[in-house]
């Protein structure tokens, strides 16, 4: 007996729901692409050996060099290029000296330009792996040439996208920047405030001229809407060996020690 004989043609079956691309774009499947989000980069970091975290953040507007600044704004911030590169280069010639590779830590940025490309370009001068937490924006974000190829994301959702940034993060370096930078640097910074995580993070905020001038700490202390331990939650710094020395100290202690 052919069984098959009445069976339709594979053509004229229903698509199976996860290869049904008209459904998966669609909003009824938002939880599905959330899910995605979620679960793809454990997959891939899992795979690539990635524990532990040092993230950068800052201006996507920071010029490499002067000369391709459009303005004498951009060029104040070329000097925090060169310094996150040095210090995302510094940062990954020590953490490949730890022996086990599941203790050390990557360099991680939003993978774009300006001051995460800067952080991916250090880490690739220093020959070793960096993440990069691309977002698909309508400007500014273009995908650097120097995060890692299998550690490269690309996310639709923000939220998601923080998540990551802090899920792996051991560290944070933050240079200057504009809403986005501030965005991320203070979510991240109330989670660490707020006890809503338990590990321990050394945060670096680079260039007291730009971080005294744009937010008024103290002025927060004053008007009680912080406490001033709360301060101590980060430290200013204003050079590339500080910057590193403290963050290596830091990690050094309380995740190799």
């Amino acid at each position: 007996m052919n069984r098959n004989k009445n069976k339709p043609a594979a053509e004229t079956w229903p698509l199976k729901a996860y290869k049904n691309q008209a459904f998966l774009s669609s909003p009824d499947a938002r939880i599905v692409r959330v899910l995605a989000e979620f679960v793809e980069p454990e997959s891939r970091l899992r795979r690539e050996h990635v524990r532990n975290t040092i993230v950068f953040f800052g201006s996507a507007r920071a010029p490499s060099v002067a000369s391709m600044a459009r303005n004498p704004r951009e060029k104040r911030l070329v000097r925090y290029y060169r310094d996150a590169a040095e210090l995302a280069r510094k940062l990954s010639v020590w953490s490949l000296t730890i022996p086990d590779q599941r203790r050390q830590f990557y360099v991680c940025s939003g993978g774009g330009p300006g001051i995460m490309e800067a952080a991916n370009r250090g880490a690739a001068e220093a020959g070793a792996k960096s993440v990069g937490f691309n977002i698909s924006l309508p400007f500014e974000q273009v995908p650097n040439a120097f995060q890692t190829k299998d550690l490269s994301f690309q996310f639709h959702y923000f939220f998601i996208r923080k998540f990551w940034f802090f899920y792996l993060a051991k560290a944070m370096a933050v240079f200057p920047g504009g809403m986005g930078t501030f965005d991320e640097f203070f979510e991240l910074l109330t989670l660490v405030q707020t006890r809503k995580t338990v590990k321990y993070m050394p945060i670096v905020l680079y260039g007291s001229e730009f971080w005294r001038e744009a937010v008024n700490f103290d002025a927060l202390v004053k008007w009680g809407t912080i406490d001033k331990e709360d301060l101590k939650l980060f430290r200013i710094v204003d050079g590339v060996d500080e910057a590193f020395v403290y963050l290596r100290e830091e990690l050094t202690k309380h995740y190799l020690g």
